[in-house]
């Protein structure tokens, strides 16, 4: 899902930027309203277009904490309470486990710099979409955020709601089909709390995302306060390939982070608070990976690990008793309702950003005149998300594309570096290690594409094909008109290093 861009970047027709950071919707929509020639018009037909101007802009309500709690809300969903099982069975060991959690951790750490710096020169709606139609070209973004809307984002809404719907189940019992539509219940709930409103949208996540991070301060104190200690003993060799394996699981684990560059228009001072909360973050959420996994460690001996496929509930299970583990159902719901609650939030924004540079239907591009929410496109994603879950397609399309994304990241990495040499630019906020870790960042994102395509090459080999269908829709697309919303990366804020 990248972001149909040009390469040509307006000096001045984005430079609506205060030196606080802050950004003026109806500034800009003044601007271009002025710079298409509707300065010729009667006034007061001029009066009235400037008047609804500020009904149809975002509303900015995202502050740093909501901003954080986006990032570690959408990361800690329901992955890390099964998913450590699948690290341990690639790589039986204990140097092996932390090994690959403390390298998918810095990983996802340096991404999130990358986009960090990115959303301090870019930031506008639309996120990741914005930042690959800068750097490369709008056909690029087009295929980011169509891959999100058919697969990626809808797919792993659809995946998260199906946690949910299996959790809820071990509470109530549910049939198949009572599962899949408590699942698209959590869409809709959750698609029509951010319909009316960005505010009481991150209000909830951040909610959740409280609850979420106090229980599992509770499971980790359990864990490590009750527990009995079971030293660790490798039950064998670690090989490259097998290494590798582990780190996609530990990624999955991670993923998500790039998620609240989408709403940056509805973020205060976007520039300093998303660099800020991406950075506070992810690094909040390495350091509640590895605490949860030693504390597995720590307690299950490692046959248990390996065998598991509900780690968080076996532990608690095996420290404090069946009736503590049982709660381990009503976390997940809770983390799983958080992680969705993030994402349905998030990705509306990217179909609304390519309907403004008219590479969508206009439609996803409104903003309800009330709630200041781009409300055609929350409709559209909880439709075809719950299509997903009601049809049962969306876990072979899952499977098929989500490591596509890592083609992406790789060029956003590769992008940046080409982008600090362009003249003018200046940001907010730096990555460090430029040039030599974008470069090692991007050949690891494409050691894992390969290894994906190596271990079953039909099937992603089949997921590429479905993201590359986006070129010749692309091209239909381009025929029409495109007019995207120019981006100055000409900052007038200092250089910054977090």
């Amino acid at each position: 899902m990248s972001d149909s861009g040009s390469e040509s970047v307006s000096e001045s027709g984005s430079e609506s930027v205060s030196e606080s950071g802050s950004e003026s919707g109806s500034e800009s929509g003044s601007e271009s309203v002025s710079e298409s020639g509707s300065e010729s018009g009667s006034e007061s037909g001029s009066d009235t277009i400037r008047a609804l101007m500020p009904s149809q802009a975002l509303s900015r309500s995202i502050g740093l904490v909501q901003a954080t709690a986006m990032v570690v809300g959408t990361i800690v969903g329901a992955s890390i309470f099964v998913q450590p099982s699948e690290v341990s069975r690639a790589v039986p060991s204990l140097t092996g486990m932390l090994l690959v959690w403390t390298t998918a951790g810095a990983l996802t750490w340096f991404g999130a710099s990358v986009c960090a710096e990115l959303s301090s020169a870019m930031p506008r709606t639309g996120g990741v979409y914005v930042f690959l139609r800068e750097m490369f070209s709008p056909a690029c973004g087009f295929l980011w955020g169509w891959a999100m809307f058919w697969s990626m984002h809808s797919g792993i809404i659809a995946a998260i709601a199906m946690v949910f719907g299996r959790y809820a189940a071990t509470i109530v019992p549910l049939s198949d089909l009572g599962i899949r539509l408590t699942a698209s219940a959590g869409i809709l709930v959750l698609s029509a709390i951010n319909y009316v409103g960005v505010r009481p949208g991150s209000a909830v996540q951040t909610g959740l995302t409280i609850a979420k991070l106090a229980a599992i301060a509770v499971i980790v104190v359990i864990l490590f306060g009750a527990g009995t200690l079971h030293a660790p003993a490798a039950a064998g060799a670690t090989e490259p390939r097998s290494f590798l394996r582990a780190l996609v699981a530990g990624l999955f684990a991670f993923g998500g982070w790039h998620m609240v560059t989408y709403a940056a228009e509805e973020t205060r001072d976007a520039e300093r608070t998303i660099p800020r909360a991406l950075m506070l973050g992810t690094a909040l959420v390495v350091v509640i990976y590895l605490a949860l996994n030693a504390a597995y460690l720590f307690v299950l001996p490692l046959d248990r690990v390996l065998a598991s496929r509900h780690i968080a509930f076996d532990a608690m299970s095996a420290t404090a008793g069946p009736a503590a583990a049982s709660a381990i159902s009503v976390l997940v719901l809770i983390s799983a309702f958080g992680g969705m609650s993030g994402i349905v939030l998030c990705g509306p924004r990217v179909y609304y950003a390519m309907a403004e540079d008219g590479l969508l239907f206009s439609s996803m591009g409104l903003v309800h005149h009330r709630f200041r929410t781009p409300y055609v496109a929350v409709v559209a994603q909880a439709i075809w998300s719950s299509v997903l879950v009601l049809t049962g397609t969306y876990g072979a399309i899952v499977s098929r594309v989500v490591y596509t994304e890592w083609i992406f990241f790789g060029a956003l990495a590769l992008g940046t570096v080409r982008l600090r040499r362009r003249p003018g630019y200046a940001t907010a906020f730096r990555a460090w290690g430029f040039p030599i870790a974008p470069v090692i960042f991007a050949l690891v994102c494409l050691a894992i594409v390969s290894n994906q395509i190596v271990s079953d090459p039909r099937e992603s080999l089949t997921g590429l094909g479905l993201v590359l269908v986006g070129l010749p829709v692309y091209y239909v697309w381009s025929r029409r008109t495109i007019s995207p919303r120019r981006t100055s990366i000409t900052k007038v804020t200092k250089n910054a290093t977090y």
